[in-house]
């Protein structure tokens, strides 16, 4: 593997921090993470495996955070934690059959839908309404976990997104959602990052540090959205929604 320079692994770590601060709390730490790693001139399939040692990491701290401050329903994210890791495993492996790209229209339809949606519906998210699953909901909401689990596993940008939209959904405030989707996400990272390790698609010496300075900016990201509340997550949910739209039109574009 080859070895990044000092001057390389400054930049690294600083966006590191920067994309693990933002992906703590809504997601989409990937517009800054995986753009940052190509400029090393790593290959694509090396960036993705490389940039879930760093998202497994922001995940697993900012996780424990939320769940540290009471945010987190125990009980939902350990019957949905193994489907979305079991998804994740599906999803790396399709990245050697599949061109990613392929799914861009799609998802930008998807992210415009939830951005507008959550934008329209004015007190969306400012209190939680959840009081438990029914039978439907629940069989629902393990499909749901799955699916993102696999899509985030085979391409993955706006997950946060869709995973805090989905418990939204379920009547979560806007941080109990978050909370609850970072546990997913974790799950989905690990899954990923464990097939990716395998496959030889993920560069330790990137990696590594980069995956530290994302400790700090998970942990910092994290505790911020838990002590201001919904009235900053759903801001920041929206605006970084309309920015993977943005991205992912501009990637299909040129």
């Amino acid at each position: 593997m080859e070895h990044p320079s000092l001057e390389m692994l400054i930049f690294l770590v600083t966006a590191g921090f920067l994309a693990s601060f933002i992906d703590s709390v809504v997601g989409g730490g990937g517009l800054i993470s995986v753009p940052a790693l190509l400029l090393t001139g790593l290959p694509p399939g090396m960036v993705l495996g490389t940039n879930k040692l760093g998202g497994t990491a922001s995940s697993l701290t900012s996780s424990t955070s939320f769940l540290l401050s009471g945010k987190i329903n125990k009980k939902l994210v350990m019957w949905l934690f193994p489907l979305s890791l079991l998804g994740s495993v599906g999803g790396a492996f399709l990245v050697k059959l599949i061109p990613g790209d392929s799914l861009r229209p799609i998802v930008v339809v998807l992210l415009i839908l939830v951005t507008l949606y959550t934008l329209f519906k004015k007190n969306w998210g400012s209190i939680s309404t959840y009081r438990g699953l029914g039978k439907r909901a629940a069989w629902l909401s393990a499909v749901v976990a799955l699916v993102i689990g696999l899509y985030d596993g085979f391409f993955g940008p706006g997950t946060g997104s869709f995973l805090i939209f989905a418990f939204l959904l379920l009547g979560f405030d806007f941080v109990g959602a978050a909370g609850n989707a970072k546990v997913l996400n974790l799950a989905s990272n690990l899954g990923s990052l464990v097939t990716f390790a395998c496959l030889g698609y993920v560069n330790y010496y990137y990696g590594i540090p980069m995956a530290i300075s994302m400790v700090v900016g998970a942990l910092i990201g994290s505790q911020f959205a838990i002590r201001r509340g919904a009235a900053y997550v759903k801001p920041l949910f929206i605006l970084i929604s309309t920015l993977l739209i943005g991205k992912q039109l501009w990637d299909f574009i040129i």
